[in-house]
């Protein structure tokens, strides 16, 4: 009843634009949409009237109802209400409409309007429309025409690198950097900036979680979006992606602002930018909100400029490929290869290496990338956990052995020579007085199974739970204890195992 009404109000002018918001409102319902088609019968008179009307927002919600009804036949329909509207605000709903329907078409004409746009001075009062026509148009472009992926071929150029690694470790990635000949490298807060020709090399490295690329010659800029968007220009951005990768131009980007404004002031500041760039650089840069090749970071400084820097997505990672499979408590593979580092000197060659909480196995994948191993064993009491593992290990190429079974359950036949794990910690599953029982358990139970100068390797939110159950167990002394997050407490304990 209450679309019936609402159709017939339209077809006798009563209350248009509030009904027209009322429709559009109801039809996000999808039994609802599909309620109004059967109404209509494939008769769309009553909207596509009301794309003449004088009020403009009558037209525009008019317009993206009948796109909701994803009837290939409105396309001309809209296409031309688009070619004839005088008002700008109006003009990317029409294309928004357009977006689910058969547009093929019109792609040549939509080509030249975008070109058009991009080559066009803009008053400053109509940039916004225009930001959101031009957004509109090359979306709808890129449904028929994806562009082809480029390869990135900048491996052997002299570059300056910024490589954000764990902030309590940052000296684990950059003696591994000091093994690269003619690298200079920069300790940062976060990371470490360094000036290198060996990309090749430093993508093998398994501590540093992001790799970023300074822009030559373009330390900071500030000011308008326009005088963002000219200052990274003059600097010669797009040149410089071009050198890196084999093809031409167009380069698809997305844009991100580290700073502390809020998100409304963020996301307001990087559609501005974009829309910029995408100006001043006649459309060798195009922004996009998927198929991404690059992202362009502005990192804020306290004197209320930015820092640029860019992130390829066009740089295959292969460090952790294998990690397709994870659960909400597993490890970041980069903290997994931390955490061996961390540990390489107890690590022994030939180890039968034992985890009893392993997850999705990527600290026992980890583990059998420094040095050989005799064996491995994995246990987890989740099967879906152990179904994980085994398909990360399958494209790892490793073998590892994985039980679906309760450590505290499990017999073995020979004695480890080391256990690296991952432990449970305090959550919705288990309080704190639990994990400490646990812990203690744990290391009376692993004494059954450890050999003696045996090392434990253990990753916990809970330190103090773990070192609590080491003072009361004389069995196992610790022998380092790493802060990994200061935030959450994450710590690496090694322990060493005697038997008494």
């Amino acid at each position: 009843m209450l679309m019936n009404k609402r159709i017939s109000d339209l077809q006798n002018g009563i209350d248009v634009r509030k009904n027209l918001i009322d429709l559009r409102s109801l039809i996000k319902d999808a039994q609802e949409k599909r309620t109004l088609a059967y109404f209509l019968a494939g008769d769309f008179s009553v909207f596509t009237g009301l794309l003449k009307n004088e009020d403009p927002k009558v037209r525009k919600n008019a317009a993206l109802i009948l796109g909701e009804m994803e009837c290939d036949d409105m396309a001309e329909i809209l296409w031309e209400a688009y070619l004839s509207e005088r008002t700008l605000f109006v003009r990317p709903d029409y294309l928004k409409a357009m977006q689910k329907l058969d547009c093929s078409r019109y792609t040549a004409q939509m080509k030249k309007r975008l070109q058009f746009l991009l080559n066009t001075e803009i008053p400053a009062e109509a940039e916004k429309h225009v930001r959101q026509e031009t957004a509109a148009l090359n979306q709808i472009l890129m449904q028929y025409e994806r562009p082809k992926k480029h390869r990135f071929s900048g491996y052997d150029q002299e570059l300056e690198l910024i490589l954000i690694t764990n902030r309590n470790h940052r000296e684990v990635t950059l003696q591994q950097l000091k093994a690269l000949e003619d690298t200079e490298c920069r300790m940062l807060s976060g990371g470490i900036r360094l000036k290198t020709s060996h990309l090749r090399e430093i993508l093998e490295i398994r501590t540093w979680t992001e790799l970023l690329f300074a822009v030559p010659g373009c330390t900071k800029v500030g000011g308008s979006p326009a005088e963002i968007a000219a200052a990274l220009c003059r600097s010669g951005l797009t040149e410089f992606i071009g050198d890196l990768h084999d093809g031409r131009a167009p380069f698809y980007f997305r844009l991100d602002i580290r700073s502390r404004a809020d998100a409304d002031q963020r996301t307001d500041m990087i559609k501005k930018i974009a829309a910029c760039l995408e100006k001043e650089t006649k459309g060798a840069l195009m922004n996009t909100a998927s198929g991404y090749e690059l992202e362009l970071r502005l990192v804020a400084s306290r004197q209320g400029d930015y820092l640029p820097v860019l992130k390829f997505y066009s740089i295959p990672e292969k460090r952790f490929s294998y990690r397709t499979e994870s659960l909400p408590t597993s490890i970041a593979p980069a903290n997994a290869a931390l955490v061996m580092q961390l540990a390489k000197d107890h690590l022994s060659e030939g180890a039968q290496v034992l985890d009893p909480f392993c997850g999705a196995g990527t600290m026992l994948i980890e583990r059998n990338k420094y040095g050989r191993v005799r064996s491995m064993y994995g246990l987890d009491i989740f099967g879906e956990a152990i179904e994980k593992a085994k398909i990360n290990t399958e494209n790892a190429g490793q073998l590892i052995h994985y039980i679906h079974r309760d450590y505290f359950d499990f017999q073995h036949d020979y004695l480890f020579d080391e256990i690296v794990t991952n432990l449970p910690s305090v959550g919705k599953a288990r309080d704190t007085e639990q994990i400490r029982l646990l812990y203690r358990r744990f290391l009376e139970k692993s004494a059954a199974l450890l050999k003696t100068g045996a090392v434990v390797i253990a990753v916990t939110p809970q330190p103090q739970l773990l070192e609590e159950a080491v003072q009361v167990n004389n069995e196992y002394r610790t022998e380092k204890n790493f802060c990994l997050n200061e935030r959450d407490g994450n710590s690496v304990l090694i322990l060493k195992f005697q038997r008494g």
